[in-house]
């Protein structure tokens, strides 16, 4: 497995391959979630290449950047056994030279749910999004439908700019109680880990998202949104 840090050796990398390149763009703190993604990449290409960077410009809370966890020997380790090909590691330097001057600001979907409650955060992940699938070049770019959101306006932006990148949907990966993998979730204390486990619950068994709005204000949640979108029930 080759680890690349700038973007002119990940650029060499990439013009001297042949063969689908399929990529995964993650922050770290990699789960089963994201080897779901891998092994997806992993199977369908000749190529699997992973990105990790906690990207600042996504984040509207400093103190949630800067505690983001971290454990690049345990990612790295974790993409070799799911057999990827690179690992790209990029800094903000690199991935930034105009300071974040320059931005992909979509103006309707990216302003509901979430993005309510987390201003200029699509903002920053589309235009870090457009940035490494231009680098990447992939054929195909894994994406997990637990950011169903997210997924939504990355293949809007893809459609939008006009990138040949197909957006590949890959099914939530969940604990046994049902809650969905994530990486944050290992800052959960014993106790908000064992509440967190009704979310799933409440959330699929709710007649209404008024309904189980309600109920996990009942359990003690506060509760930014519970919607019907897209198909899809999102909280």
């Amino acid at each position: 497995m080759r680890v690349f840090r700038t973007i002119d050796s990940l650029r060499e990398w990439r013009r001297s391959v042949d063969g689908s390149v399929g990529f995964v763009p993650t922050m770290g703190a990699l789960h089963p979630g994201h080897r779901c993604l891998m092994e997806a990449a992993v199977a369908s290409n000749a190529w699997a290449l992973v990105s990790i960077y906690v990207n600042p410009t996504q984040f509207n809370d400093s103190v949630d950047c800067s505690t983001y966890p971290t454990p690049l020997q345990a990612d790295l380790a974790m993409c070799e056994a799911a057999g990827v090909s690179a690992v790209f590691l990029p800094d903000f330097e690199g991935l930034y030279p105009d300071q974040y001057r320059f931005r992909v600001q979509e103006t309707r979907d990216s302003a509901i749910l979430e993005g309510r409650s987390r201003p200029g955060h699509f903002e920053g992940m589309l235009t870090v999004v457009l940035k490494l699938l231009i680098l990447a070049r992939a054929d195909r770019a894994y994406f997990g439908e637990k950011d169903w959101q997210q997924l939504h306006l990355v293949r809007g932006l893809c459609e939008a700019f006009l990138l040949e990148t197909q957006i590949v949907p890959i099914e939530t990966v969940r604990e046994a109680d049902g809650l969905a993998m994530s990486s944050r979730n290992t800052r959960l204390s014993p106790a908000a880990r064992a509440k967190a486990s009704v979310l799933n619950k409440v959330i699929r068994g709710a007649g209404s998202p008024a309904e189980a709005a309600e109920q996990l204000v009942a359990e003690g949640f506060t509760v930014d949104y519970v919607e019907d979108w897209s198909q899809r029930r999102l909280a």
